[in-house]
C-alpha cells in the first residue's frame, strides 16, 4: 500500500519541501531509532562486557558496544540534519520511552547472548524494511547500518550454540529463551497501527508491523527449532 510509489527524497534539504506529515513520519523514524540504539548499549552491550567471560568474548563485544553506539550516533545526526532538537533523540531527556523490551534485567552473560540473538533478529527485520525507503538519507543509513546488525543476532547465535553443546548449557539457554522471547514480538507495534499506515502510504516503510510480526516469528522458530534444537515458546498475546 503506497500512494506514492515513485516518490525519492535524496537530501535532507529535499525533505524539507515534501508534505509535513511525510517530514513529520520521517523524524518519528529517526527519533525513535536514535533513542533506542542508544538505550540498548546502555542497558545490554555496554554492561554485558564485564559478564563476558573471556578476553575473546570481552573483545567481540565491545565490538558490539562500538557499533550499537555508532547505530544511535548515526541517527542522532541525520535528526539533527534534519532539524531535530538533540534532547528529542535522547532517553533521559525526552518523555518518549524507549520499547518495552529494554525492561529485562540483564544479569547474565547468557541472558545476553540470547537477547543478541533474538533481540537483535527483531532489529534486522526494522532495518530491512527500510533498506528501500523512500527517503534516501534513511535507506542509506539502514543499508549501512545492516551488516552490524547481522553480526550482532550472529554473535548471540554462535555463543548460544556453543552454550548447547552441553546439557547443562542446552538448559540454561532454553530457560533464558522461555523468560526472554515471550514479549519481544511487542517490538514490532500495533496492529492495523496509523503511524505504519502513513510510513507505507509514503514509502518508507513496506510492510504491515502483522506482516512483520509473523515473519519474526516463522524466523525465530527456525533459528530456536531447527537451528538449536530447542522450543521457542508462545508469544505474549498483543493488546487490542
Amino acid at each position: 500500500m503506497t500512494d506514492a510509489p515513485n516518490l525519492t527524497v535524496d537530501t535532507v534539504e529535499e525533505l524539507r519541501d515534501q508534505p509535513e506529515e511525510y517530514q513529520e513520519a520521517c523524524r518519528k523514524i529517526v527519533i525513535s531509532h536514535a533513542i533506542n540504539e542508544l538505550y540498548g548499549s546502555r542497558v545490554y552491550d555496554e554492561p554485558a562486557i564485564a559478564l563476558a567471560p573471556t578476553p575473546y568474548a570481552k573483545w567481540l563485544t565491545c565490538r558490539v558496544v562500538m557499533e550499537e553506539y555508532g547505530h544511535h550516533y548515526r541517527f542522532f545526526e541525520l535528526g539533527r540534519a534534519m532539524g531535530i532538537p538533540g534532547n528529542l533523540m535522547l532517553p533521559e531527556e525526552t518523555n518518549k520511552k524507549p520499547l518495552s523490551i529494554f525492561a529485562f534485567e540483564l544479569k547474565t552473560w547468557e541472558e545476553f547472548c540470547v537477547i543478541k540473538m533474538l533481540g537483535d533478529l527483531g532489529e534486522i527485520l526494522q532495518v530491512e524494511d527500510l533498506v528501500q525507503c523512500s527517503f534516501h538519507p534513511l535507506r542509506n543509513l539502514a543499508r549501512m547500518t545492516m551488516p552490524e546488525e547481522r553480526f550482532h543476532a550472529q554473535f548471540g547465535e554462535d555463543f548460544c550454540r556453543d552454550f548447547c553443546e552441553t546439557e547443562a548449557g542446552r538448559a540454561t539457554v532454553q530457560d533464558n529463551i522461555d523468560r526472554i522471547f515471550p514479549p519481544l514480538p511487542h517490538f514490532f507495534g500495533r496492529a492495523k497501527s496509523r503511524n505504519n499506515e502513513i510510513f507505507r502510504k509514503w514509502g518508507i516503510k513496506r510492510r504491515t508491523n502483522e506482516a512483520m510480526r509473523a515473519d519474526y516469528l516463522v524466523r525465530a522458530k527456525a533459528l530456536v527449532e531447527d537451528g538449536l534444537g530447542l522450543r521457542l515458546p508462545e508469544p505474549e498475546a498483543m493488546a487490542v
